[in-house]
């Protein structure tokens, strides 16, 4: 089981390569269920884990121009500010008992499992449904016409900002991340399109950046908490940078919307799985 757990860390880098995210949903489970963490535990390892492969991740990005450092800045503050306050103080604040239904205790543990399986399942259909649209394939609607003397895109000079929505989606999103310690990107990247005018291409980029930032800041928060395996979180962190290169690249021989539709459908019988066997088991 402890050798499946490390065989999911390159997984999880493997689809950050290959399709540019989703692979921080599987952090906590392969840390819960595979190598024997407690949730709490977990969901802050998985902020080191995210934070670090999405930060390798984002520079591939960057290097191609595809990246709004701006965009970045500013959803990234309120992110940043309630990831670390919700791991700082509101996560050790919670009771380990919480309240009892029937003969059903939702513990500390369960809820954020279930929180987490809910996050599992919304973003499952994100990614089942993208990829049913009508050119559903990121990769092939981007329009990177606009380089400048570099070759790096600059479609986010004239960009316009919904400020109200960025900081709003920010702050709603660095929560969320705090609580179950997943990047949140199926919920960012939308936020980015419609708030902040990015296209798909530059909007996963500054996804990455945005998740490396919040995720890395909000595990400092945890340092003040709990006691932390280095060793550990360093190879297992190793892993699924290794996995990035990987799917990097296959990335290049291999559909990724269709493998992204795939991945999404998996993602969706874990989250289900997740609740099931909290709930019943």
């Amino acid at each position: 089981m402890e050798l499946i757990g490390y065989i999911a860390a390159l997984v999880i880098g493997l689809s950050l390569g290959l399709i540019g995210g989703g692979g921080s949903i599987l952090t906590v489970p392969a840390l819960v269920y595979l190598l024997g963490f407690s949730p709490v535990i977990s969901t802050a390892y998985s902020l080191f884990i995210v934070g670090l492969t999405s930060l390798v991740g984002s520079y591939r990005f960057y290097k191609k121009g595809l990246v709004s450092l701006k965009t970045a800045l500013v959803f990234g503050i309120p992110s940043i500010v309630a990831v670390y306050v919700t791991r700082r103080y509101i996560v050790p604040a919670i009771p380990d008992s919480i309240f009892t239904i029937g003969g059903f205790e939702v513990t500390k543990d369960i809820l954020l499992m279930l929180l987490f399986a809910g996050l599992m399942v919304f973003a499952s259909i994100s990614m089942i449904r993208q990829n049913k649209k009508p050119g559903g394939n990121a990769d092939e609607n981007i329009n990177l016409d606009i380089l400048d003397e570099n070759g790096r895109s600059v479609k986010d000079k004239n960009q316009t900002f919904n400020y109200g929505g960025i900081l709003a989606e920010g702050a709603v999103v660095g929560t969320l991340t705090g609580l179950v310690g997943a990047g949140g990107g199926f919920l960012i990247i939308p936020a980015l399109v419609l708030f902040s005018k990015l296209d798909m291409k530059m909007a996963v980029g500054t996804s990455l950046l945005i998740i490396a930032v919040k995720s890395l800041f909000g595990f400092i928060g945890d340092i003040y908490n709990y006691e932390i395996d280095w060793s550990f979180l360093g190879f297992f962190s190793l892993l699924s940078i290794a996995g990035i290169f990987m799917g990097s690249f296959l990335s290049t021989k291999i559909k990724a919307d269709k493998l992204k539709t795939a991945f999404g459908w998996f993602v969706l019988v874990m989250g289900i799985y997740i609740i099931g066997k909290e709930i019943f088991f």
